[in-house]
């Protein structure tokens, strides 16, 4: 793994607002390990090895950056991995599940009904008498393990020790709030977080991220703050719901690399950062604020992406 690099964006949109604008690479950590993915893996993994699991059971969809990292991670470090995944098998596989059947993962599909239920006592059960002595990561990694890694993300994963302090606001996409809560934990008091929840309705996370605060902060689990720094969801830029997109996304992502040379994946950080910048047009913050949006990679799942909006796209929308 290497420190992800922080890069300063030298955009005219922050210069008007008189903001300053940085990114924080997650997505150049590892070629396939990367992101927020490996912050919510990594206790999973020391667990599951501490144990002395060998394998490794975990849910997604079709086009998870999830199963597409925990495959990897399996591979690298000498887990067998099965991914449970949403849905009926389509064949051809796509290139997140191809990916993750060339690292060694056996795939087993649930229909969606079922599927709803892969965190109840009774599919977890069916699924350790049918497989054995499995390590369950839940789907996202969206467990006390998970938050415990992301609060890693700010503080330890900054090139420079300390630096993470100098910024304002702290902007995250968010789909499961796991990663929003470990970020919360780790800022100080005068920082806030903002998420930006990646499908429709997400003001329900609210609740989610009050869930996984007050159930680590009892777990005894290390903190760097002994309670949360202020957050705020911003649910407004989910542009149709999960995995959506349109074409506003697609170019403002295609020119935001143009520009700035930073790849955007249209699932998470695509989104967060189209309302970012619309924010700072609007004069949401401060003059004199400084941002850190962090990439959380998942740039893979753009591939699948792109090969179906070639033949269906939808029609251009604000938000």
């Amino acid at each position: 793994m290497f420190f992800p690099p922080l890069q300063q964006i030298n955009s005219e949109i922050a210069r008007d607002a008189g903001v300053e604008l940085y990114v924080l690479r997650l997505d150049l950590m590892h070629p396939w390990v990367n992101g927020n993915k490996w912050f919510k893996l990594k206790y999973n993994l020391l667990e599951a090895k501490e144990k002395n699991f060998t394998t490794l059971l975990t849910f997604g969809g079709a086009y998870s950056n999830h199963i597409y990292a925990t495959a990897a991670a399996g591979n690298l470090f000498g887990f067998r991995t099965i991914g449970v995944i949403r849905g009926e098998e389509r064949l051809p596989l796509n290139p997140t599940l191809s990916f993750a059947v060339q690292q060694g993962m056996q795939l087993v599909y649930l229909n969606r009904q079922t599927y709803r239920q892969r965190n109840t006592p009774p599919l977890q059960e069916y699924l350790q008498q049918r497989f054995g002595e499995v390590f369950i990561i839940p789907e996202g990694g969206s467990n006390l393990n998970g938050v415990r890694g992301c609060t890693e993300i700010v503080g330890n994963a900054m090139p420079t020790a300390g630096y993470a302090y100098a910024f304002d606001h702290i902007c995250v996409a968010c789909g499961t709030a796991t990663t929003l809560a470990g970020i919360a934990l780790s800022l100080d008091q005068k920082q806030r977080a903002i998420a930006f929840p990646v499908l429709k309705n997400g003001a329900f996370l609210a609740q989610e991220i009050e869930s996984l605060l007050t159930n680590y902060l009892a777990s005894g689990l290390p903190a760097p703050y002994s309670s949360p720094a202020d957050w705020e969801l911003i649910c407004d830029y989910h542009f149709g719901g999960y995995a959506k997109v349109n074409d506003n996304l697609l170019l403002f992502s295609q020119q935001f690399r143009e520009e700035h040379g930073v790849p955007l994946d249209y699932v998470y950080t695509a989104k967060m950062f189209y309302g970012v910048m619309d924010l700072l047009q609007q004069g949401f913050f401060c003059r004199g604020d400084s941002l850190l949006l962090v990439h959380t990679g998942g740039l893979q799942g753009n591939v699948g992406i792109e090969e179906r909006s070639q033949y269906a796209w939808v029609k251009p929308k604000t938000r």
